[in-house]
């Protein structure tokens, strides 16, 4: 009887140190910093120069909150499409900065909103696609 008493015991220290750890990472992956698989080549040469390698990048979470962005900072975002889905992409414009689309139309960046591109832009689902994207999608 005594040795099932505390095998029933180690058993749930040993969950209580799994969920506790769990529960730690999914905090600091929600909040601080999390690691990102980049699939595709639409950001080529600057990740992934191999279409057939995935590469990986850790992703700050600290600067969301007071980060001024600028032109050039490369960015994850949700899809205007695809909620589920991100992209990782170049900001190219900032609100209020002028910028001339695929059809030849200039456009004045929304406040609020972004111009993202990925570097390679012949397979890349970007801004010159679906348009400016709110800065709420970072």
């Amino acid at each position: 009887m005594y040795f099932a008493m505390g095998t029933r015991s180690l058993l749930w220290d040993i969950t209580k140190k799994y969920l506790t750890v769990g529960l730690v990472g999914l905090t600091i992956s929600d909040r601080y910093a999390s690691i990102v698989s980049i699939r595709g080549s639409s950001m080529s040469p600057a990740f992934n120069p191999g279409s057939d390698t995935n590469d990986y990048v850790l992703l700050e979470k600290f600067c969301l909150d007071k980060y001024r962005f600028s032109d050039g900072d490369v960015v994850v975002f949700s899809s205007p499409n695809n909620h589920k889905e991100k992209h990782i992409k170049r900001i190219r414009a900032l609100p209020g900065d002028w910028i001339e689309t695929p059809n030849l139309d200039v456009l004045k960046v929304p406040e609020g909103h972004f111009w993202v591109e990925g570097d390679n832009s012949v397979s890349s689902l970007d801004s010159r696609s679906f348009g400016p994207i709110m800065s709420t999608c970072f």
